[in-house]
């Protein structure tokens, strides 16, 4: 049984993040750091997008980055200089290779390609089973997310961001790459919150993903006619799809830092890093990560990480609102896209809002069902 400081178990976004903030800081280099992720190469398995103020240390990686992005809906339609701030795309590849890079200069972590079978707290360390072999930690931090534990539970609601995306190809120059498309609810919403998502990378190439905000996914081949009609619905009748992407990223409001123990940090989707009410989880793990550095400096029991923050509860009120009338998603980001500056719903996204910004916001969305969701809350 082989002895470590720390283990992480998942080399993806979060995994990877912390590794290198870890590989980076002196306080970490007579530590011993294991990675275990069962796959050795990735490869382009995912696609991350954050808006961000100005430049960002992610900055050398970007695919892609517009200062112009596009709101869609029956109700209000615009174009939306989004300046200071960029949003940026990165492909997964890019990212994994250059941490990678990183952290295996320093010989005192190691990454192990194994699939964990299971882990449990001793008295005073974690062990981690594998296929091939058995590992003890003082800390662990896990990014394996199992939906089983939270998926049966009713306090809380749970929706999925689902998607899939296509990556296609044109001969023509047809696509405006000075923008990206945020939010198309212009598809028909068939009784969910479904909108097109659209990354054009230049003007021949685009990801145009179909997404929704439901508790149920659908066939396959509802997601792909629904991209086929949309191409169709534009004008791009001659492409190549030249790569696929397919994803469900859970929304909910669930306690996740209940899971965590004295030894144990769940980090990432796996640690409810996710912003509960968008799907989006890469800018709040690169935050998350830098702040766990520092607190390992200073503090032993993980428990204490988690902070109460007032947006958790922002958050349940919303996914109750689209749990229980998913039919009107479309109406609420239409209405609070066209009320509020779209500076201010990144800052309230990114909560880093102050109680005023908080305000304009909940001005900014039809009050009936908030207020009937907050009550019930309450009571």
């Amino acid at each position: 049984m082989t002895n470590y400081d720390y283990i992480i178990l998942g080399a993806g976004a979060s995994g990877l993040m912390l590794a290198c903030r870890m590989a980076s800081d002196p306080f970490f280099d007579d530590k011993s750091i294991l990675i275990i992720d069962k796959e050795k190469q990735k490869g382009n398995d995912r696609t991350w997008c954050f808006w961000e103020n100005g430049k960002g240390e992610w900055d050398d990686i970007l695919t892609k980055t517009w200062s112009k992005i596009y709101f869609g809906s029956d109700r209000h339609k615009e174009v939306i200089d989004i300046s200071p701030y960029q949003y940026k795309m990165i492909r997964s590849e890019d990212f994994y290779y250059t941490l990678q890079q990183k952290i295996e200069k320093n010989t005192n972590i190691t990454i192990l390609n194994d699939e964990v079978i299971n882990f449990a707290e001793l008295n005073d360390s974690v062990q981690v089973i594998t296929k091939n072999g058995s590992y003890v930690a003082a800390k662990l931090f896990n990014s394996i997310h199992k939906a089983e534990l939270y998926q049966f539970q009713r306090k809380y609601p749970v929706l999925q961001q689902h998607f899939v995306g296509w990556f296609v190809k044109t001969e023509k120059a047809v696509f405006d790459d000075s923008k990206a498309t945020f939010m198309d609810f212009t598809v028909p919403q068939n009784g969910n919150t479904r909108f097109m998502y659209i990354l054009p990378i230049d003007k021949k190439t685009a990801l145009f993903e179909y997404t929704l905000f439901s508790k149920e996914l659908l066939q396959l081949n509802e997601y792909e006619d629904a991209i086929g009609s949309y191409l169709k619905e534009k004008g791009v009748s001659s492409f190549e799809i030249i790569e696929k992407e397919k994803g469900s990223i859970p929304m909910t409001a669930f306690k996740f830092p209940e899971l965590n123990s004295k030894h144990i940090l769940n980090i990432g989707t796996a640690g409810g890093w996710t912003k509960a009410s968008t799907g989006y989880t890469f800018r709040n793990t690169a935050k998350k990560t830098k702040t766990l550095v520092e607190f390992l400096k200073t503090e032993n029991d993980l428990n204490k990480y988690h902070k109460k923050s007032k947006f958790w509860f922002y958050d349940l009120i919303f996914l109750d609102v689209l749990a229980n009338h998913n039919e009107e998603g479309a109406t609420l980001f239409a209405s609070m896209f066209k009320k509020a500056d779209v500076k201010t719903i990144f800052k309230f996204l990114d909560e880093e809002s102050t109680f005023f910004e908080d305000f304009k916001i909940i001005l900014s969305v039809p009050p009936k069902r908030f207020v009937q969701s907050f009550l019930k809350r309450l009571f």
